[in-house]
């Protein structure tokens, strides 16, 4: 059977408010247990919630950065259900008048086309508390530092087709929301997490087929191994003539598979209510739109200044302002070294390669951007060559310096003496003449490909400090006879 795969998100974006969204109790990763949670996040008799406006603020500026609507009316509900650590016995969240409403995004797919995602709503709602099994043998633990946490719910409508479809539409939701700097896109510390819901159907049946939905995915590479092993379960189920159950399932990294959990609820089954505690809430047209005029650029929006501004390729451009730390430490090195395309080069390139291998976000990078500008400086004025640049960056990298400080101490500046070059490459000739009888004999098409020997040679001899671009000429007159 050919089935098309048909996946929905829902994404939780932790918002960057220093309190809770209903409790004046502070936020932070790592806490000790239960030391950060007021008698609201308790669910103590008497205690009423008052809502951060500063997280209704940040829901507002999300729904700007979509393309959304905004619930000028928006009703915060009660959803019930029990949970061990949901002490109230239902979680504040909104439901039929949400914050943010229908909208879309357009993200950019490997093969460089670009599809479009409804956005069905975000709406704003607490976070529950966290149950410990570590250290609590036969028993769990509850800690209630998370409950209350500002939540903001991105749900998608069901418009994506693949993993890969899945990965690019959270990356442009992680880049969004780290952007405006409401969300640090944590996912290791659950900042950003995604619950998928994916059903199979028929090529061409309009109908969708029975979802699962994988719980609290946080990570890109387990988003898209997790829908790769749904898929691949739910299609084995249907073939051998089976159905699938609607429920909620994990996905068990180590394993590499998906396992149930409970059977999936349907709204109904949550009864949500209006919170009587919280009233409406109203906003102004005034308001939404002073909002809107705070909104940072956006990274399709400095995707395509950086191809209009320092004519860089699409994908230079996508890459370079997937996230706000990057692109301005790409602006910060091309402001020093005057030149957009090397400063992408070598962002993409060698940082890139050095920030992968350790394990390092860009913010933590141990070489500045302005040290990389003043490597990329002395490449420019011919202090030295691209080769001799990458064991300097290495150096850098490892703390010897700056890039001055480094050439200097090593003694790398390029050799640009015309004659000295010119007599170092009839020498290493007259130690060759075999291959000099080779490349003279050969067809020019080949010729191109034998000329590498000779430069090879030269750069050996030279220590990798002769200037390419004086060497070439010289070789290619001198090979000639």
């Amino acid at each position: 059977m050919n089935w098309e795969i048909v996946i929905g998100l829902e994404i939780h974006a932790q918002l960057s408010t220093k309190s809770k969204l209903f409790s004046g109790a502070a936020v932070g990763f790592g806490a000790e247990p239960n030391t950060q949670t007021a008698l609201v996040d308790l669910g103590m008799p008497g205690s009423l919630p008052v809502l951060n406006k500063e997280a209704l603020r940040m829901a507002v500026m999300f729904g700007h950065a979509v393309n959304a609507e905004i619930g000028m009316k928006s009703v915060f509900a009660r959803k019930n259900y029990f949970y061990p650590d949901l002490p109230k016995g239902y979680q504040t969240s909104q439901m039929d008048d949400p914050i943010v409403g229908i909208g879309h995004l357009d993200i950019t797919l490997e093969d460089g086309s670009v599809k479009r995602v409804g956005i069905t709503r975000a709406h704003l709602e607490e976070d529950a508390g966290k149950s410990l099994h570590e250290d609590f043998h036969g028993m769990t633990g509850i800690d209630l530092n998370r409950s209350s946490t500002s939540l903001l719910e991105i749900v998608s409508e069901p418009d994506i087709r693949s993993a890969k479809e899945a990965v690019a539409y959270v990356k442009m939701i992680h880049s969004i929301v780290t952007y405006l700097g409401i969300c640090d896109g944590n996912m290791a510390e659950g900042s950003m997490r995604c619950d998928v819901n994916i059903s199979l159907r028929p090529k061409g049946q309009q109908e969708y087929g029975t979802r699962t939905e994988i719980k609290n995915v946080n990570s890109f590479r387990f988003i898209e191994k997790a829908i790769h092993t749904e898929v691949e379960r739910q299609a084995d189920i249907l073939e051998d003539g089976g159905k699938i159950t609607q429920e909620t399932r994990l996905y068990d990294p180590e394993k590499d598979e998906t396992r149930s959990m409970r059977s999936k609820e349907d709204a109904n089954d949550y009864r949500y209510f209006p919170c009587p505690d919280l009233l409406p809430v109203v906003l102004t047209q005034e308001y939404v739109d002073s909002i809107k005029a705070t909104l940072p650029e956006l990274p399709v929006q400095k995707a395509q200044r950086f191809m209009e501004e320092y004519k860089l390729s699409e994908y230079d451009a996508n890459v370079l302002s997937s996230s706000r730390e990057m692109a301005n430490y790409f602006e910060t090195v091309t402001l020093a070294a005057k030149n957009p395309k090397l400063s992408a080069n070598w962002v993409m390139g060698e940082l890139s390669k050095l920030l992968n291998q350790n394990q390092i976000d860009i913010a933590d990078a141990p070489v500045s951007a302005e040290n990389l500008g003043l490597l990329l400086q002395r490449i420019e004025d011919n202090t030295i060559n691209g080769k001799t640049a990458k064991d300097v960056f290495q150096a850098i990298w490892d703390g010897e310096g700056t890039a001055d400080e480094i050439i200097e101490n090593k003694g790398l500046k390029q050799v640009t003496d015309t004659k000295a070059i010119e007599e170092m490459i009839q020498t290493i000739l007259d130690a060759n003449q075999n291959q000099v009888d080779q490349y003279r004999a050969a067809e020019p098409d080949k010729q191109k490909k034998m000329i590498g020997f000779f430069v090879g040679q030269v750069m050996k001899a030279s220590q990798g400090k002769a200037n390419p671009s004086i060497v070439n000429p010289i070789l290619a007159k001198l090979l000639k006879g």
